[in-house]
């Protein structure tokens, strides 16, 4: 039985292009997406859209991870960073506007933009499809779509209001290409206090890169300006499961085991350290 079009994927249906052509649009047809020329892209049950072609990403987020995520993420934990990234793209966003969250998860930060714009439509890009299940529900106006951020996006030229990128990979120019020239990119990123507690205690988690500042700023340098940053530090209570969660949700997954876990000590609380910057295109 085919799929229907999902009500915020034909919300968004006009931002995209074929990612095989790289200009055509995109039209829904017998439960897919289909350019002019023939290409066609899979709706699956859960309102995701599939545009990935030629070898699939390996998605850092498996379902087990994912789990993890949905998990700690709705404890409100995070919520002073969703809403600091929220703020910064509700300045840049016009009442109608378009909001492209980039590795986007679960869709937990770009639902808080989209609960702050009444008006506003959003797209999420993201590699693992058990996230995107999430992502289609997180919002009504959340369209969903799996997308490699290492590849050119298949989004037409200037077709975001803002680029929301949370604890995601970066792609500098598909950045550049796919802002109008008045939007916004927002980075939010850890800073080198970020659970220091629990790094403290276990090691074999992922450690942050003491230049990381200076590679975004090689990296962004050339087609972005920053405008303002903000950093976002507290403290938060957690709980064992959350702390696990914490841990499980994250790259550190694959170096630290759960039963490592379970039988060290673990901090009952941690300290949450980020950056958040608006940039504007050059």
């Amino acid at each position: 039985m085919p799929v229907s079009l999902p009500p915020a994927l034909d919300l968004s249906l006009d931002l995209l292009r074929c990612p095989t052509c790289r200009t055509r649009r995109l039209h829904p047809g017998r439960g897919a997406l289909r350019c002019p020329v023939g290409h066609t892209f899979d709706i699956a049950r859960h309102g995701c859209a599939s545009l990935l072609t030629g070898t699939r990403a390996t998605s850092g987020d498996d379902a087990a991870m994912v789990e993890a995520r949905d998990r700690f993420l709705s404890t409100g934990a995070y919520a002073p960073i969703r809403e600091v990234g929220a703020r910064l793209a509700v300045e840049a966003v016009p009442e109608q506007g378009t909001v492209v969250d980039v590795g986007c998860g679960t869709g937990y930060y770009l639902a808080g933009v989209l609960d702050q714009l009444p008006g506003a439509r959003g797209l999420g890009l993201e590699t693992s499809v058990r996230a995107l299940r999430l992502v289609a529900r997180a919002h009504d106006r959340a369209a969903a779509v799996a997308w490699d951020v290492f590849r050119p996006f298949p989004l037409a030229d200037g077709a975001a209001d803002v680029v929301l990128d949370v604890f995601a990979p970066r792609n500098p120019a598909e950045f550049h290409r796919v802002l109008r020239p008045t939007g916004r990119l927002i980075v939010v990123r850890p800073s080198g206090r970020h659970l220091a507690e629990l790094r403290g205690q276990v090691p074999a988690m992922v450690m942050i890169d003491p230049a990381k500042e200076q590679r975004l700023h090689r990296a962004l340098n050339p087609f972005f300006e920053a405008v303002v940053t903000e950093r976002v530090e507290y403290s938060v209570p957690l709980t064992k499961l959350d702390v696990l969660d914490l841990v499980g949700m994250t790259p550190s997954a694959r170096h630290v085991s759960r039963a490592d876990l379970n039988d060290g000590v673990l901090p009952d609380q941690i300290t949450v350290s980020v950056l958040a910057t608006a940039y504007r295109p050059r």
